[in-house]
């Protein structure tokens, strides 16, 4: 009789458990869509910063002075290629300092000058007007545009081992300003090196280099 009674408690006990597991019902609900992402990876399998699918040289490497075009292909700069390539550099008022990133920028001349090797440089040292020195004939015989064009002679000299012929120094004094002398603005634009870049068979049937052919810069 025990036994009976323990076994018909087990079976109510069990249909209620069941009862109490049953599937909710998710009819009444809506479904919500995800929207995923769509994530695009350019492979570069050579890493010379063009993209396996517009790659057409797709075994250059990145390495010490190799350069590539946009199609991913060595760019050849060879000695027979044109060339001409100008170089700024602004300065504080009465400074000759060259600044770091105008170091940077004529270190890359000094690459391609020796890569052309009959190139030359025309080096522009100027001044503004605030800057002229009505006083002491030597030290405006000495003026910021000499220092400022020398610094970057030198640089090359010394950096780059360009020989000496291949620049050319020329001081404008304040006689060739690019912006107005009236603004601070204006006149840190014209406390500058203006320099060009050329193989002298570029030269010919041109104005270059028409500052020294007008008399505006001297050279020294």
């Amino acid at each position: 009789m025990k036994i009976k009674l323990r076994n018909t408690i087990l079976v109510w006990v069990s249909a209620l458990v069941l009862t109490g597991c049953q599937t909710a019902d998710l009819s009444n609900q809506t479904s919500q869509i995800i929207k995923m992402p769509n994530i695009t990876v350019s492979l570069d399998s050579d890493g010379d910063g063009v993209p396996d699918h517009i790659d057409q040289c797709p075994n250059t490497k990145m390495k010490g002075s190799v350069v590539v075009d946009d199609r991913g292909c060595h760019l050849i700069m060879g000695p027979d290629m044109n060339l001409k390539m100008e170089y700024r550099a602004f300065f504080a008022k009465g400074s000759s300092e060259l600044l770091p990133k105008y170091q940077t920028e004529l270190d890359k001349v000094g690459e391609i000058m020796n890569m052309h090797n009959t190139a030359t440089m025309r080096i522009e040292g100027s001044i503004s007007e605030n800057e002229i020195d009505d006083g002491d004939p030597i030290a405006k015989s000495n003026t910021p545009a000499k220092n400022r064009a020398l610094m970057v002679k030198n640089y090359l000299l010394l950096k780059h081992g360009i020989e000496p012929s291949r620049l050319t120094t020329l001081n404008c004094e304040a006689r060739a300003p690019i912006a107005p002398n009236d603004t601070e603005e204006g006149r840190s634009m014209n406390r500058r090196v203006y320099s060009v870049v050329t193989k002298p068979e570029e030269q010919e049937g041109n104005d270059y280099p028409s500052n020294l052919k007008a008399g505006i810069c001297v050279e020294f």
